[in-house]
C-alpha cells in the first residue's frame, strides 16, 4: 500500500536501496512464483493453477517480504496475519510459497476484501478474510481460534486501486468527491473535516499528520472558502492548497497538495491511533520464532513502527544492576538495520513504491 499521493516522502531512498533479485524474476527460488509475473497457485486438489497478478497490482518489496517472513512460515499449519490484505498481492505470493500456510486477512475496505476473496479462491479453506480495522486483531484471532501466529504483515497506507478509483477521493490527480474513507460505512469524510473543523483544529491535523509547514495558512484559506460555499471536490481543495503556499515552496517537493491529502486521510480513518493499538497486539500474538514485517509510507507511520520494535527488542533491566533480569531480556530481535528501501530496479517498474520503508523483527522469547 502507498501514500495517498502515490509519491515519495520528503526523504529519498538510500542510495541503491535494497538490491535483491526480484522474487517474480527468479524461477524456482521461491516455490509458486513464476518469472512471468504470474503466480503458480494450488487448487483444492493440489493442481497447479496459473493466474496473472491481480489487476496489474504490484506488491511493494515482495521479494524482501518473502525472504523475511519465509523462515517463520515453513512449518505446516503456520498462520500468517495480513493486517492490510488489500488486493492480496503479498498474501497470494506467500500462500503459493508455503503450501501449509494458513492466512487471516484483514482490511477495512469491503471492496478490497471481496477482491481478495476472488483472487485467493484457489487456496480454498486455507484463508479467512475479515472486513475490519486491524486494531481489532485480538478479537479476530479469538474468533478464528488462533492463540498465536507465526507471521504478521502490515502494508500500511492507501492501495493503488484506491488511488486509481476517482470516486474514493484519495488522490488529487482526479477531481472527485472529498471522501477518503477506507471503510465506506464510516461516518467521517474529508468533506466533513474540511467543512466543520475550526481553523485551529484543522491546522493541527495538517501540521501533525501531514507535517505541513503552511498548515495555518491552508486552514485559514479553507475556512474562508467554505464560508462562500461548502467544499465538496478534491480539485477545489487542491487549488486552495496551491494558492495558500508561496510560489518558491511550490517549485520542489512534488504536488503541494500531497501533505494535506495525507493528513486528511489519516484523520478520516484514524490511522495512527489504530496503528498504535494494533502493533502491540500483533507483537503479543506472535509465537517464539515468528516474525513481523511492516511497510510504512510516511515518517509518522514509520516512527510508530520503529518505536514499538525498538521497545520490544531492548533489555528493560533498570540501569545500575550488575546483571540483566530474566524477565527484562529482549523479546524480539531486529531483522533489519534501520528502515530498508526499495531497489532502484523496483522503482523503475513501480514508482509508487518510492516512499516505502520496511522494518522487520523476530520473536526470540516468550512473554514472562
Amino acid at each position: 500500500m502507498l501514500r495517498a499521493d502515490g509519491q515519495a516522502d520528503a526523504t529519498s531512498p538510500a542510495s541503491g536501496g535494497h538490491q535483491p533479485v526480484s522474487a517474480l524474476a527468479r524461477m524456482g527460488t521461491w516455490p509458486g512464483i513464476a518469472a512471468t509475473g504470474t503466480a503458480v497457485l494450488s487448487d483444492r486438489q493440489g493442481r497447479a493453477v496459473m493466474e496473472p497478478m491481480a489487476s496489474g497490482h504490484l506488491p511493494v518489496m515482495l521479494d524482501r517480504v518473502l525472504e523475511l517472513l519465509g523462515p517463520a512460515l515453513q512449518p505446516p499449519g503456520a498462520v500468517l496475519v495480513d493486517a492490510t490484505v488489500g488486493r492480496a498481492g503479498h498474501a497470494r505470493a506467500l500462500l503459493a510459497a508455503h503450501p501449509g500456510l494458513r492466512l487471516v486477512g484483514i482490511d477495512a475496505d469491503a471492496t478490497a476484501v471481496e477482491e481478495s476473496r476472488r483472487i485467493l479462491a484457489a487456496f480454498g479453506g486455507r484463508i479467512v478474510l475479515v472486513q475490519a480495522v486491524y486494531d481489532q486483531l485480538p478479537q479476530i484471532l479469538a474468533d478464528t481460534g488462533h492463540s498465536s501466529v507465526q507471521g504478521v504483515l502490515f502494508d500500511l497506507g492507501v492501495s493503488s486501486p484506491q488511488l486509481d478509483d476517482p470516486e474514493r477521493g484519495f488522490a488529487y490527480a482526479h477531481d472527485a468527491p472529498l471522501d477518503m474513507r477506507m471503510n465506506q460505512a464510516g461516518e467521517l469524510t474529508a468533506a466533513e473535516v474540511l467543512n466543520t473543523y475550526p481553523a485551529d483544529r484543522l491546522a493541527r491535523v495538517l501540521r501533525e499528520y501531514g507535517e505541513e509547514r503552511y498548515a495555518r495558512r491552508i486552514a485559514d484559506a479553507v475556512v474562508r472558502e467554505r464560508a462562500r460555499a461548502p467544499l465538496r471536490s478534491t480539485g477545489r481543495l487542491a487549488q486552495i492548497v496551491r494558492d495558500s503556499i508561496p510560489a518558491p515552496a511550490r517549485r520542489s517537493g512534488g504536488n503541494p497538495a500531497k501533505r494535506t491529502f495525507q493528513a486528511l486521510r489519516i484523520e478520516v480513518n484514524g490511522e495512527l491511533e489504530a496503528l498504535s493499538r494494533a502493533l502491540p497486539a500483533a507483537l503479543d500474538s506472535i509465537a517464539v520464532g515468528g516474525r513481523i514485517v511492516a511497510l510504512a509510507y510516511h515518517s509518522l507511520e514509520d516512527r510508530t513502527v520503529k518505536r514499538e520494535l525498538a521497545l520490544r527488542s531492548a533489555d528493560s533491566t533498570p540501569p545500575g544492576l550488575p546483571v540483566s533480569l530474566p524477565g527484562a531480556r529482549p523479546r524480539f530481535r531486529l531483522l533489519t538495520r534501520g528502515a530498508e528501501r526499495p531497489a532502484e530496479s523496483e522503482l523503475t517498474a513501480n514508482p509508487r513504491a518510492a516512499s516505502a520503508r520496511l522494518r522487520a523483527a523476530e520473536r526470540i522469547r516468550a512473554a514472562a
